[in-house]
């Protein structure tokens, strides 16, 4: 809604052969939000650095703050998928009203890489699974990488923080390994596919009733 107010949502930039694909998210957690709580979302842009477009997004349930997100995008040519940088949006890049401010951010960008894997589950990525580039969700990975986790082992804990990096798409048909390796505050998982890695996620846990 925000891009569309701006002028590069994807009813401006689809009949230029332009899009923006999710890079980074990374995604701090105060508190848990319950049920029948309104919650309102505050997002904006922040100054573009070469490819890399930033977006943050603050979560509030009146006036706490329960939630914060950074964001890496990137726009690319639908053609060739070759990134881009922000003067291909001609009007709308030299007319946003970019905001420095940061919600949050992780302590890296750069999640490190599972070194004693742990099969969790495999999967087929399904029709159900795609966006309107025909590829896996962005937005679906979190659910793909949480369900590396059982309801017990997280009936004590809370997710304080997560973070996933989108390295290559998947298209539907495609066989996807979910691995894990278990670290001291949380874990890193991975979605595979033969000797490639298309995604990466790090998540932070605390337990229950713990301060954020």
């Amino acid at each position: 809604m925000s891009a569309d107010e701006l002028g590069f949502g994807y009813d401006d930039l689809r009949p230029q052969s332009l899009g923006f694909i999710i890079v980074n998210s990374y995604c701090k957690l105060n508190r848990p939000v319950r049920l029948g709580e309104a919650v309102t979302v505050e997002t904006w842009p922040l100054p573009p650095r070469h490819v890399f477009f930033e977006r943050d997004y603050r979560i509030s349930v009146g006036r706490e703050e329960v939630a914060s997100v950074a964001s890496r995008w990137c726009l690319v040519d639908l053609n060739n998928f070759s990134l881009l940088t922000p003067e291909r949006m001609g009007e709308a890049h030299a007319r946003c009203p970019y905001r420095a401010e940061k919600a949050t951010e992780p302590p890296s960008w750069k999640i490190p890489r599972i070194r004693n894997a742990r099969e969790m589950y495999r999967m087929t990525v399904a029709n159900s699974h795609c966006d309107h580039y025909f590829h896996a969700n962005n937005a679906r990975y979190a659910d793909f990488f949480f369900d590396c986790f059982t309801m017990d082992e997280l009936s004590g804990l809370e997710v304080s923080a997560f973070q996933i990096a989108y390295l290559k798409q998947a298209k539907e048909g495609t066989e996807l390994l979910l691995v894990r390796e278990d670290t001291d505050d949380g874990a890193l998982c991975e979605v595979r596919c033969g000797e490639e890695t298309l995604s990466q996620f790090r998540v932070w846990f605390r337990k229950k009733g713990e301060q954020a």
